[in-house]
């Protein structure tokens, strides 16, 4: 049985090769939204999936072929506007995507057991372009990586520039349904334009927006009186992976009623961002803050086009000092995020595309914990024709916080991030400690917690 996180290397039997469309493609430039092309949006997802059977590769191949005809922009490159050195295009030329095969003498249990907490050696696991610039990595990466016993891991790394998660679940999702039957057509087809989300002329600044903020473009070292996202990037960090289940995530929604009524991610986003604070000792005058994705596909007006794959969310940003979080009840951090939503109107959506014609304006992540939520897309339920995986997640863990599918725990959410070493056992214990405290009562916490569970199912 694997005892550590640090996996071997991969063998790689042969060189890495090009998938391009099986069909001719628009040969074209595609107009990106000052939502796709955010500076805090220029990386790739990267996706982890893990099978207890592998599928043949001469058939991913085809499908990957087949699919990208009709998501062709993935086939292309990224480039930067000939008018504009601050905005990016797609040039959809039909390049390819890179695919990679490898071995890993392990099989897909021993994988399983440590594939909670994916540190940075996991990053073999997909294959790594050499290129130096982001725009030159194609923005579509794939590495099988066949295992000991069958099995087999996936990996992808979608440039979120082109998708966001609601548009990489639909493109995985077409990648396996042309898998098992090519012959059948999507019932989604991609809806590629991104001009429904172009700025007004003249932009139109209506609201004040707290998630941004803005840094001459010319200034290499910009100064902050505290950047606490620089100094978590610049410290040994470890995964913290915290599962939540049912009647744990029922449990926190107790602490807020009856007078707040929330979701289960206000809920789990407001706990996971007060443990976090907490155990980051901050001065209790700083402001953090709390960004967190809000789809915003039914938001605007009109709305989105079904099959829209782009960037189609908005960062809402609960704010407060470090003393209000931390010494607060957890249904006041609640309303902070209830409010956050709130705010993100039509209005504001599109006043905030206008913000972004200035490139200068930035994410402010100097103070911010940010968390994207996985665990409403379905990323679970992707399947090649030889079942569902028995794990997915990111490949590897990051500083950004993710809200992840629990894998056989109905309605569970996995609560991933990155913390400074020093401090990753003071985060654990400030997350559990509601729930560990009460179970000192056992089956009657237990009990009440299946009545409740009848009553607020629904919240």
């Amino acid at each position: 049985m694997l005892c550590s996180i640090d996996l071997p290397d991969c063998v790689y039997s042969k060189e890495p090769i090009f998938i391009s469309p099986i069909s001719p493609t628009p040969n074209h430039t595609l107009y990106l939204s000052n939502l796709d092309d955010q500076m805090f949006l220029r990386f790739s997802i990267k996706y982890l999936y893990l099978f207890t059977k592998s599928i043949n590769l001469e058939k991913l191949k085809y499908s990957l072929s087949r699919v990208l005809v009709d998501y062709y922009p993935l086939a292309g490159r990224l480039l930067k506007c000939p008018e504009n050195n601050h905005k990016l295009q797609v040039d959809c030329n039909g390049k390819g995507a890179i695919f990679a095969e490898a071995f890993l003498d392990l099989s897909a249990d021993e994988l399983l057991v440590v594939s909670n907490k994916p540190d940075k050696s996991w990053r073999k696991l997909l294959y790594k372009d050499e290129t130096q610039s982001f725009l030159d990595i194609p923005p579509l990466v794939v590495q099988v990586t066949n295992l000991r016993c069958g099995g087999m891991i996936l990996c992808t790394a979608i440039n979120h520039c082109i998708c966001d998660g609601i548009g990489t679940a639909q493109f995985l999702h077409a990648w396996a349904h042309y898998t098992v039957d090519p012959t059948v057509s999507l019932s989604i087809k991609p809806f590629h334009s991104r001009h429904v989300l172009k700025p007004r002329d003249p932009t139109q600044i209506t609201s004040i927006h707290p998630t941004f903020t803005k840094i001459p473009l010319d200034d290499p070292n910009p100064q902050f009186s505290l950047n606490l996202h620089q100094y978590l990037q610049s410290q040994p960090v470890t995964p913290a992976s915290i599962t939540f289940s049912q009647s744990q995530i029922l449990h926190l929604k107790r602490q807020c009623s009856p007078s707040v009524k929330s979701t289960s991610f206000e809920v789990l986003a407001s706990h996971t961002w007060r443990c976090w604070v907490k155990s980051l000792d901050l001065s209790s005058s700083v402001n953090v803050k709390l960004l967190f994705s809000v789809n915003i596909r039914k938001t605007v007006k009109p709305e989105l086009p079904q099959g829209y794959y782009g960037n189609g969310f908005v960062l809402g940003c609960a704010e407060a000092p470090v003393k209000q979080v931390v010494n607060g009840n957890l249904q006041d951090t609640v309303k902070l995020v209830q409010h956050a939503k709130s705010e993100l109107t039509n209005d504001t959506v599109k006043s905030i595309v206008d913000l972004l014609e200035d490139k200068t304006v930035k994410t402010d992540l100097s103070t911010s914990l940010v968390i994207s939520q996985w665990s409403r897309l379905s990323l679970e339920e992707v399947n090649f024709g030889e079942g569902k995986p028995i794990q997915m997640g990111p490949l590897t863990s990051d500083i950004y916080c993710l809200f992840l599918p629990s894998l056989g725990e109905m309605d569970g959410i996995r609560v991933l991030v990155s913390v400074p070493e020093n401090v990753v056992k003071k985060f654990e214990y400030y997350m559990k400690e509601l729930w560990e405290v009460n179970d000192v009562n056992g089956d009657i916490i237990k009990g009440h917690l299946q009545y409740e569970n009848q009553k607020m199912i629904s919240a």
